[in-house]
């Protein structure tokens, strides 16, 4: 049943619940383990069209918040459910996913040699109550050549990330210069915010 194990000391208010991630990225699903707890993965399917007059600021939360809301009256009494989602915010404008090889390229083409933001919102809820939480961590890179930036698209395939890069690949390895904030904010998922949040539901 994948129930919140014992085993760990920190999470013992929340025996007997059911932790479930609403996400598919890998990414995340590696972090949330990294707490020490058990999880189930159920993703529901969610139009993510961003209403036009939505700044850029306020897009992560308002898609967590959508993903969260999908799973209204699906949850059973003793589930906690998580969403999340990530973006990344260069010159007011929100990159998201890239749709081909080319729209990557002019994403990673436009943060090369400059700083950009990445924002993560959280949701939690079970059936009685929400609550959404939200990290900011800046990213410099330094100025990217063509060829580096056509070689981790084509090894990389980054078309299911924010902005078209991973920090926890290649590119991060040798492109970034400098981050302030957490960088696994930066990956998807502000582990410390999770953590802090869970301990206390």
């Amino acid at each position: 049943m994948n129930l919140i194990s014992n085993m760990n000391p920190f999470f013992s208010n929340l025996s007997g619940k059911k932790l479930i991630l609403a996400s598919n990225s890998p990414r995340r699903q590696e972090l949330l383990k990294g707490l020490e707890v058990e999880f189930e993965v159920r993703v529901n399917s969610v139009d993510e069209t961003i209403p036009k007059d939505l700044r850029a600021e306020y897009v992560a939360a308002y898609l967590s918040k959508l993903k969260s809301e999908s799973f209204k009256g699906q949850l059973a009494d003793n589930e906690i459910l998580i969403t999340s989602d990530t973006v990344v915010i260069e010159n007011g404008h929100v990159l998201g996913k890239p749709n081909t090889e080319e729209e990557a390229f002019d994403m990673l083409k436009s943060i090369s040699g400059s700083t950009h933001t990445v924002m993560t919102a959280v949701t939690i809820r079970d059936i009685s109550r929400q609550i959404t939480l939200e990290d900011e961590t800046i990213v410099s890179f330094r100025f990217l050549e063509e060829e580096e930036i056509w070689h981790y698209i084509h090894q990389y395939k980054p078309m299911d990330k924010a902005g078209a890069y991973g920090i926890q690949e290649w590119i991060g390895f040798i492109g970034v210069e400098k981050i302030e904030g957490s960088y696994y904010n930066v990956m998807g998922f502000p582990l410390h915010l999770v953590y802090a949040q869970l301990k206390k539901w």
